[in-house]
């Protein structure tokens, strides 16, 4: 089964559950992939939907900053539960010590040794991680690695 009939089995599951919360976080989810496919005039891959899943936990991750700093528990509340919901489209995330031999095996392979040739090495890991580790952490074990 493809993940987006996954997500909308899922919206007809929070639905027959009478889960407001998973149902409308699964709406949302399935609009934005209804707009990418519309705007593309495409059919998504399952890679495809967890980029826009991905970019969907990176909005609940900065709204939920923000509403700490504004000190609105409430909102915060809400932002992590959909938060919750959409990580589980996410597939299994990298131990740090797979990510760590995967940052390895991409600066070896792209000859990097200093900081400048870090796009080179994040352009080799993004396919290769892609949904399955927080590419901020990422970013920063490979400028890690490059710097010392």
């Amino acid at each position: 089964m493809s993940l987006r009939t996954q997500v909308t089995e899922d919206m007809k599951s929070a639905m027959r559950a009478k889960d407001t919360v998973r149902l409308g976080t699964i709406r949302l989810l399935l609009a934005a992939l209804k707009q990418r496919e519309v705007d593309e005039r495409i059919e998504l891959t399952d890679a495809d939907v967890v980029a826009i899943v991905e970019k969907e936990i990176k909005k609940r991750r900065d709204s939920i900053a923000q509403y700490q700093q504004a000190a609105r528990q409430d909102l915060v509340a809400v932002e992590q539960a959909e938060l919750d919901i959409l990580i589980q489209y996410l597939p299994s995330q990298l131990s740090a010590d797979e990510l760590a031999r995967e940052v390895a095996a991409a600066v070896a392979a792209a000859g990097a040794k200093a900081p400048g040739d870090m796009g080179k090495v994040m352009a080799i890991l993004k396919p290769r991680i892609a949904g399955r580790a927080d590419m901020s952490s990422v970013s920063a074990m490979v400028k890690a690695s490059l710097a010392g």
